[in-house]
């Protein structure tokens, strides 16, 4: 046991430290939380046991991803407003640049041959992926009966009645929140994401700034700002009508809704992006899914490649590689800049939100509604892959999603090492068949 406290880190040493969690944290948010507290908790004593976990629970009552809220409230708690900044920012940057290179692949490159085999085979991936998170999720989450039919009706409601995620989020976080003070067991409040253990000596950082009216105002006008002034160029450029001024709407909306993390966001991109607006289609979203599960970084990049794909096959007077660019670019904008709003107005009040037994029983109930949203997104996605537009039923990709859900349920075998050897057998099969 080490009782010497190390010394503060220099703002350069933190930097270093976030640009390359940024080129590491694949694992989705389990893995990048895991990968934070090793490093931060356990091997450098930057933070403690306890505010780390603190501080998870309180990023989880949060709207967005919340391993990169995490990082982004680390960072100001270190150095302020602009550790903050580079902490989120170095976060999601790597994966910014390696999945626009992967999108612009899969657009130009969509007529060769072998790379249509290679995301043939990454269909049966999606498929098991989804699948393995439904059970995930719906293992945690569902601890009662009264969460069992909230999922159930969730389903229903989405898969049947073709409801807005919205509403179903809406309606869950109200659920949980007035059901935890009449029927607490059913309605639990979550109990956080482990049991503080701190045994050492940490940094000592510096006080949290008085959460004033003047700083709540000066952050809001200025994000606020940032946030939407991108998005007002763009419709004075090319009129609210154009794709890419779409996106910046509906992604800031998504924005505002989407607890739960990534998978969450994904039924609700699906229904309004394919369905609703028509930038892409099923399949092309399941490619996006896989591309982004392989980057590091937030699994919610693969709005980046929905803004992507739907900028190229719908630029307007633009080119399509300048239309996808600009929707890329709008889009994860709008996804990421509101979680620093977030985390700077909430930040002050971590102590006293952090605790608070209902609203953590809201996103309990929301997480619960969420599986049922996820069991329709994968229903989707299967439907669509195993009986494409046109053809009949696809028994490849039904062996390689049974072989790949296998892989991982039984075997553990690590989602990379799926993924690959989903796209080899889909090349392969290629080569076989010619």
């Amino acid at each position: 046991m080490n009782q010497q406290a190390p010394r503060m880190p220099t703002f350069r040493e933190a930097l270093r430290y976030w640009l390359k969690l940024g080129f590491i944290s694949f694992g989705g948010p389990a893995g990048q939380i895991a990968i934070m507290h090793k490093e931060l908790v356990d091997r450098r004593r930057w933070i403690s046991d306890g505010h780390f976990m603190h501080a998870l629970n309180f990023c989880m009552l949060l709207p967005g991803p919340e391993a990169q809220q995490l990082a982004t409230y680390l960072g100001w708690r270190l150095h302020g407003a602009k550790g903050g900044l580079a902490a989120g920012a170095l976060f999601v940057l790597p994966s910014v640049f390696i999945l626009y290179g992967l999108s612009w692949l899969y657009m130009a490159g969509g007529h060769l041959p072998w790379l249509a085999a290679v995301f043939h085979g990454l269909l049966g991936a999606v498929i098991a992926v989804v699948a393995e998170a439904v059970l995930r999720i719906g293992k945690k989450a569902l601890k009662s009966p009264a969460l069992w039919a909230l999922a159930a009706v969730s389903f229903t409601a989405i898969f049947v009645f073709h409801v807005s995620f919205v509403i179903i989020v809406l309606a869950a976080a109200l659920l949980g929140y007035t059901g935890n003070q009449v029927l607490p067991k059913q309605f639990p409040a979550g109990k956080g994401h482990g049991v503080a253990k701190d045994h050492a000596a940490t940094v000592e950082l510096p006080l949290v700034p008085q959460p004033t009216w003047a700083r709540t105002f000066g952050i809001t006008v200025l994000c606020l700002g940032l946030w939407w002034l991108p998005v007002f160029a763009i419709a004075a450029w090319l009129g609210w009508s154009s794709t890419q001024a779409q996106q910046g709407l509906f992604f800031s909306k998504a924005a505002l809704v989407t607890f739960g993390g990534a998978y969450a966001v994904l039924p609700y991109v699906a229904q309004q992006a394919v369905e609703n607006h028509g930038w892409l289609s099923h399949p092309q979203m399941m490619s996006g899914l896989a591309l982004a599960e392989t980057t590091p970084g937030p699994l919610i990049m693969v709005l980046q490649f929905v803004g992507f794909v739907g900028g190229w096959q719908h630029p307007g007077p633009l080119s399509p590689l300048a239309g996808a660019t600009l929707g890329a670019a709008i889009t994860t904008w709008t996804t990421f800049l509101p979680c620093f709003l977030f985390i700077f107005l909430g930040a002050p009040h971590l102590e006293k939100l952090g605790e608070q037994p209902r609203l953590s029983a809201a996103l309990t109930a929301i997480t619960a509604a969420v599986v049922g949203v996820i069991l329709n997104l994968g229903v989707n996605f299967a439907t669509n892959a195993l009986w494409p537009a046109g053809s009949s039923f696809d028994a490849f990709v039904a062996i390689v999603a049974v072989l790949a859900f296998i892989a991982m349920q039984h075997f553990k075998t690590g989602l990379m090492t799926v993924i690959g050897s989903c796209a080899v057998a889909g090349l392969a099969r290629q080569l076989i068949i010619g």
